[in-house]
């Protein structure tokens, strides 16, 4: 438990005691740093229960919390702050308890729900981009978050493997391809399927163009443009299940597949199970019928089944075409339950889908809301901005899309640019130095976008990503590293019992107080379904860490029990970086 967990019910009791009042919450903050304190109740919210002077309330509780909490070393009150300073002891015992704790800010599972997280669900008519990438880090990090919050979690994509965007590719490899493979191109498969869909773009652009210059207006040249009628076709065929289609669709894909698995084993990233939208497109008309049938949808005079949602603040949406035909919405909502009936465990999902989507999971939840699913409660749209770079904005169809494994190589690259440049690298083999680019690259990626709350928009600059000093993943690496250089170093025993009289120096304090955070953070972080949490609470303990390395000797100390102590301190904050990265999806190395 955390110091502020610890003491609300103490400031509780106190209230009781001193006015015969039972407040409902007690509000901390941290101590301000010209105020002596280890953490400060603020007093002013209570003036709601208790009639009175805040500076007199204030004083009477630390009065009371000295004489009867053991924790409680002295308190003062500025105006209607109560500033608490804690023993040393207290923050002893609480490093004597966590510093065998391997997984310490973890929790194991206690909770037989699961929660699926969906992320990537990427199109299978090119490769992953830089939107992808965020896309990706942040769903499989929000996954591992959950994890370690006590939750089961299962993580999922679906992957949209059908529609007029397949077509294309197909059809422009079948005309302009010549046979052409991954293996004869020497291309991964995704790269290869996206070459045609541009392929695809610039022939019915010529078409348009040419059209247009004969007289059709444009709108009638741009759907009639030949090619396009023949990717209709093709989809069509598809849909009827003809051999030859089918049979180049299933080739296609897998060259896709293939490629899209090498670039989330470079990113660090996995799925426990994948849907496919082949499989689910149908999924979703009878619970609509059904549906109809309750009076949750309402059918218009042209067949077409719609939902009022005007009630709720939005608009009626359609959930059935005229034809019988679904639309997203209908597969939506088939998925949503096909899950459940896959995983009867699940009671929750997080969709990890961009902003342009906001209003599409307001209505789908509220749609399963409706027809009386009771985990539609626990529905979440992981809603994240746009990534720019400095170079602007990306478009697919002119191929102009800053491609993931290009970024992934750039990174590694520019990681070895900075490493070269500050000259760190004696004694590394080849194999090592190149293993220390691809972490540092990677770490500084991950970093950089998760840092940042999902719901901003991001300007990604990758050479400031890969910066040594500030808020990034190398700076933070590199000081794991030199923790594990101090370990190293540390060829005596330090496995010595505290020593709970001890004296603490204030960097030392400072360093316990950061760590008694992590396991709150983690569950903020769940809660909140934000990895900026964790990315940011990481800074700010590295922050801590490098203030304490600079003000006190460590391998120097010649009290033997202060010199073990923060030894066993330098390791547990490494450990804590480790866990805290791991949580994002990021490595750290033993040696920068």
């Amino acid at each position: 438990m955390s110091l502020q967990n610890d003491l609300t019910q103490k400031v509780i009791e106190a209230v009781k005691q001193l006015y015969q009042v039972e407040l409902p919450t007690v509000e901390f903050q941290p101590t301000r740093k010209d105020f002596e304190g280890d953490i400060t109740v603020v007093v002013f919210p209570m003036l709601r229960q208790i009639k009175g002077n805040p500076v007199q309330i204030g004083t009477k509780i630390g009065e009371y919390l000295v004489e009867n909490v053991d924790e409680v070393l002295k308190c003062n009150v500025v105006q209607g702050f109560l500033n608490i300073v804690i023993t040393d002891s207290y923050y002893l015992n609480f490093f004597n308890n966590i510093f065998e704790e391997a997984n310490f800010g973890y929790v194991k599972s206690q909770s037989n729900d699961a929660v699926m997280v969906e992320y990537s669900s990427p199109n299978t008519n090119k490769p992953l981009h830089l939107g992808h990438i965020r896309n990706n880090l942040l769903g499989y990090s929000v996954a591992e978050i959950l994890k370690a919050s006590g939750k089961k979690v299962y993580k999922t994509q679906i992957i949209n493997d059908r529609g007029i965007h397949i077509c294309k590719s197909m059809l422009a490899w079948q005309r302009f391809g010549e046979g052409e493979t991954p293996e004869s191109s020497g291309l991964k498969g995704d790269h290869l399927v996206g070459k045609y869909y541009v392929a695809f773009d610039k022939a019915y652009k010529e078409q348009i163009a040419e059209s247009v210059e004969s007289g059709t207006p444009k709108e009638k040249a741009e759907k009639e443009a030949p090619i396009l009628l023949e990717a209709q076709e093709m989809l069509r065929k598809w849909e009827a299940g003809d051999d030859e289609v089918v049979a180049l669709w299933k080739k296609m894909n897998g060259w896709v597949y293939d490629g899209f698995d090498t670039t989330y084993k470079n990113l660090g990233v996995d799925f426990d199970t994948l849907y496919y939208e082949s499989d689910t497109y149908l999924l979703g008309r009878d619970v609509v019928k059904d549906g109809l049938e309750r009076g949750v949808f309402f059918k218009k005079e042209d067949g077409s089944v719609w939902i009022d949602l005007t009630d709720e603040g939005l608009d009626e949406k359609i959930v059935l075409r005229s034809d019988g035909t679904a639309v997203y919405m209908t597969q939506d909502i088939g998925t949503a339950i096909q899950r459940v009936t896959d995983y009867p465990d699940i009671n929750g999902m997080v969709y990890t889908v961009g902003n342009e989507q906001d209003y599409h999971f307001k209505v789908l939840f509220l749609i399963l809301k409706k027809l009386g699913y009771s985990w539609a409660e626990q529905l979440y749209h992981l809603s994240y901005g746009m990534v720019d770079l400095p170079s602007g904005k990306m478009k697919s169809r002119e191929g102009t899309v800053v491609d993931a494994d290009d970024l992934i190589k750039n990174m590694e690259d520019t990681a070895e640019s900075i490493s070269q440049e500050l000259g760190k690298l004696d004694g590394y083999s080849e194999e090592e130095k190149k293993e220390l680019y691809r972490t540092i690259g990677l770490g500084a990626l991950k970093y950089y976008i998760l840092k940042v709350d999902p719901k901003k928009r991001i300007l990604f600059n990758p050479e400031e990503s890969v910066d040594f000093q500030g808020n990034t993943g190398p700076f933070i690496q590199y000081t794991y590293a030199r923790i594990q250089s101090i370990l190293r170093k540390a060829d005596f025993d330090v496995s010595t019992a505290l020593d709970m009289t001890m004296d603490l120096h204030e960097k030392e304090k400072e360093l316990l107080k950061q760590i008694q955070l992590f396991p709150e953070t983690v569950q903020l972080a769940a809660e909140n379904f934000s990895p900026a949490l964790i990315a940011n609470y990481t800074y700010d303990l590295v922050k801590e860490f490098n203030s304490f390395y600079q003000q006190v000797s460590i391998l120097g100390e010649t009290d033997e029990q202060k010199r073990n102590f923060r030894i066993q301190l330098s390791q547990k904050v490494g450990e804590v970086i480790q866990s805290a990265f791991r949580l994002l999806g990021i490595d750290v190395p033993e040696r920068m």
